[in-house]
């Protein structure tokens, strides 16, 4: 049961963070420099084409590549739980991580926020930010719940025996 959970997470995650990034994730209205609605990719490739290399890297890390590595560790870890891939420290990776994948669901909430406040613009939050903001936690969720994994058979029967071989009173 809870391996399908956990492989229903995982599935809705990745789906969602691929609409994510190709969605648009706000629109600004009266703002002269963007005239669309840009997704996480068009703002990556617009920065680079503009020569922003430093920000858009930025992007590309903390957007694409940390959520893409979180998912793919926990999907392997998933699949494989009692594989030395799962016990390796790499696994601790993915909590690392985890850290940084609402950060721009964050973002992009102080840039509308931003952007009403100071009445440069209309700004709205479109379905990109949404299908990122699930990704992010249906992704969290499915790591929470690899940490609890039901201890085995065998690790139960071993308790077992060790709390019955105490002598009473002890």
């Amino acid at each position: 049961m809870m391996r399908s959970a956990i492989a229903l997470l995982l599935l809705v995650s990745a789906v969602c963070f691929g609409l994510g990034i190709v969605l648009p994730i706000v629109r600004f209205e009266k703002l002269y420099f963007f005239n669309e609605t840009p997704s996480l990719l068009s703002l990556f490739f617009g920065l680079w084409q503009e020569g922003s290399w430093l920000i858009a890297l930025a992007v590309l890390i903390f957007s694409i590549v940390f959520p893409v590595t979180k998912l793919g560790i926990v999907f392997l870890t998933a699949i494989a739980p009692n594989s030395s891939f799962a016990h390796s420290p790499i696994t601790r990776f993915a909590g690392v991580l985890s850290k940084w994948s609402m950060m721009d669901v964050l973002l992009v909430a102080l840039v509308i926020f931003a952007a009403k406040s100071s009445g440069l613009a209309d700004a709205f939050a479109q379905p990109g930010i949404w299908f990122y903001g699930t990704s992010a936690i249906t992704g969290a969720i499915a790591a929470g719940l690899l940490k609890k994994k039901p201890a085995t058979t065998r690790e139960a029967a071993g308790s077992a025996v060790q709390e019955g071989s105490r002598e009473p009173g002890s």
